[in-house]
C-alpha cells in the first residue's frame, strides 16, 4: 500500500518571514538590558556621560532604522515589480516599437519603417536590403528632423517580402547624423527578469521592457 504525503509549499516559508525583523528586536532587547545593568551598577562617585548614553542609544536606534527601511525597500520593490507584470500583460497581443531593422507588410503589403534621429537631417535615404545584404532599392526622404519618423516602401509587383531589411542613412551638411532603425514587433507574453519587465516579441525575441519606443 503506497502512502501519499502532502506538504504545504507556504508552511516552510512562515517560520523564516519575519527572522530579520526578530533579530534586531532581541538585539534591541538585549541592548537595553546591558544598558540598564551598567547604569545599576555604576560607581555613584563616576557615573556615566550623558553623552555617552545617548551616542549607545542613537546607535541601536540607526540599525533598527536600517533594518525597517530595509524591509520596506523590499516590500515596495516586490510591489512595483507586481505593477509592472500587471501592466505588461495587457500589452500581449499588441504592437509595440522597439529598436531594429526588419521590413514589416502594412494592410496595403506595403515595406514600412521607421527611424530615430539625434538631430537634424539634410538628407535621409532609406537602404532597402534583401537577406544576403544586396540592396535592391533606395528611398529618398530629403530634410528630416530630430526625433521618431516612418516610411512606407512600395515594392516592385511580384517581388518576395520575406526578410527585407533596411538601413538608414542621415547626412546634415556632409556630417552623418546618428540614426536609430526602429520597427513595431508584436508582443506575445510577458515575464519578469532580474527584477524588471520582459517582453517576448514575436520577432525580436526576449526584450526588456525599457528598449520600448512606443505602444502602438
Amino acid at each position: 500500500m503506497s502512502t501519499v504525503t502532502s506538504t504545504n509549499p507556504l508552511a516552510s516559508t512562515t517560520g523564516t518571514a519575519s527572522t530579520p525583523a526578530k533579530a534586531t528586536s532581541e538585539a534591541s532587547d538585549r541592548f537595553l538590558k546591558l544598558l540598564v545593568t551598567q547604569m545599576q551598577n555604576q560607581d555613584p562617585l563616576n557615573p556615566m556621560d550623558n553623552a555617552q548614553v545617548t551616542s549607545q542609544m542613537a546607535q541601536i536606534n540607526t540599525v533598527t532604522g536600517i533594518e525597517k527601511l530595509n524591509t520596506t525597500m523590499g516590500t515596495m520593490s516586490t510591489s512595483f515589480a507586481q505593477m509592472q507584470m500587471m501592466q505588461g500583460v495587457s500589452l500581449v497581443g499588441h504592437d509595440v516599437l522597439v529598436e531594429g531593422n526588419k521590413l514589416q507588410l502594412d494592410a496595403d503589403k506595403n515595406g514600412v519603417g521607421g527611424f530615430e534621429l539625434s538631430s537634424g537631417a539634410s538628407s535621409v535615404t532609406i537602404e532597402i536590403k534583401t537577406s544576403s545584404g544586396a540592396v535592391i532599392d533606395n528611398l529618398k526622404l530629403g530634410a528630416q528632423t530630430e526625433g521618431q519618423h516612418g516610411f512606407s516602401w512600395k515594392p516592385p509587383t511580384g517581388m518576395s517580402m520575406s526578410d527585407l531589411t533596411f538601413n538608414v542613412k542621415a547626412v546634415s551638411g556632409g556630417t552623418a547624423v546618428t540614426s536609430i532603425p526602429l520597427m513595431n514587433d508584436t508582443v506575445d507574453a510577458v515575464r519578469t527578469k532580474d527584477g524588471g519587465l520582459n517582453l517576448q516579441l514575436r520577432q525580436s525575441g526576449d526584450t526588456p521592457y525599457s528598449k520600448v519606443r512606443a505602444l502602438s
